[in-house]
């Protein structure tokens, strides 16, 4: 698999990374409802076995659990076949929290944090450590400086920020620099293409993409039928993109998709992906798994390439149903 260079970074990433939010299970605010060790083990060494190079998760995956999952799962693994380890600070919890998380950007925090997620990845440092949310935005410097100071304590090899706008990246820029930024993009949510991937771009800030199809939306197996039976600890549940009016347009849209793949061997999810992948902006897109038949079937989107016919399409149906 083909391999680019994440920002500033030394790190050559494959178009694919694995993502955990869903391996969390479903024991906090945004969970996805119940989730089955084994299969999440499995799916990470799929995913490794099919040459992703790279997993992200974060401390509040779980609340915690994802993180252990990963590391036992890299434990298992031989040491040359050790992929990039990529996690998030900032969203905290405690014995009161009753699955509920918050906001916090102190450098005390952050600290505890990293020394707790280094404990349940079982590493000795961490390949890219990242602010989850740019919350309390008045915390922001004192966030970024810490990981500045993470990093040059060797705890951590690169810093990046998710969910961050330009004028956070500005503010962050100026203490230290940003290796990598996560957003959310896909079809159904393109905001990040008017300023903030031309930001990236001019900075040499590599972007790697959570949620490319939606949060299962535009894999082509969701269904209004899957949706009604989402269990009420899975945050898509009570999602607006997941009800009407959004839902049955969001569905439709993932037909187009399908019917794009089938004229190539490809799933809706990989033409999902690829879309993304097109972007010169975007170094990888983060494809979350919680079964290893699902990165099976996603896998082709690394080296899936949309015709301008195909791309053309797919803007015909958006401009159709804005």
């Amino acid at each position: 698999m083909q391999k680019r260079r994440l920002g500033n970074t030394d790190m050559e990433i494959t178009p694919l990374g694995l993502g955990t939010w869903a391996i969390g299970g479903g024991n906090w605010s945004f969970g996805w409802g119940p989730q089955d060790d084994a299969d999440s083990l499995a799916a990470i060494h799929k995913a490794l076995d099919l040459g992703i190079n790279w997993i992200d998760t974060a401390a509040a995956y779980g609340l915690g659990h994802s993180e252990e999952i990963v590391g036992r799962a890299v434990r298992e693994r031989a040491p040359n076949e050790r992929p990039y380890i990529f996690t998030k600070c900032s969203l905290v919890w405690d014995e009161t929290s009753n699955g509920q998380v918050r906001n916090v950007l102190k450098a005390d925090s952050i600290r505890r944090e990293a020394e707790a997620s280094l404990r349940r990845l079982g590493v000795e440092v961490i390949d890219l450590y990242q602010i989850h949310w740019p919350v309390p935005d008045e915390d922001i410097e004192e966030g970024w400086s810490t990981l500045a100071d993470l990093q040059r304590a060797g705890k951590v090899r690169y810093i990046g920020v998710s969910n961050f706008n330009v004028a956070q990246m500005e503010r962050a820029r100026a203490i230290a620099p940003i290796s990598s930024l996560q957003p959310p993009y896909s079809l159904i949510h393109r905001e990040i293409e008017a300023e903030i991937l031309p930001y990236c771009q001019q900075h040499n800030i590599g972007v790697i993409v959570y949620s490319p199809m939606a949060s299962g939306l535009l894999t082509g197996r969701m269904t209004r039928e899957r949706v009604a039976a989402l269990p009420d600890n899975d945050w898509r549940k009570h999602h607006p993109d997941f009800q009407e009016p959004r839902l049955s347009r969001n569905l439709a849209l993932a037909k187009l998709l399908g019917d794009i793949g089938y004229r190539y061997g490809r799933t809706a999810g990989e033409v999902a992906v690829a879309w993304t992948l097109r972007h010169p902006a975007v170094t990888g897109a983060i494809v979350g798994a919680r079964r290893p038949e699902q990165i099976s079937e996603l896998i082709g989107a690394a080296e899936f390439r949309l015709s301008p016919n195909d791309l053309e399409e797919i803007e015909n149906f958006l401009r159709a149903n804005p």
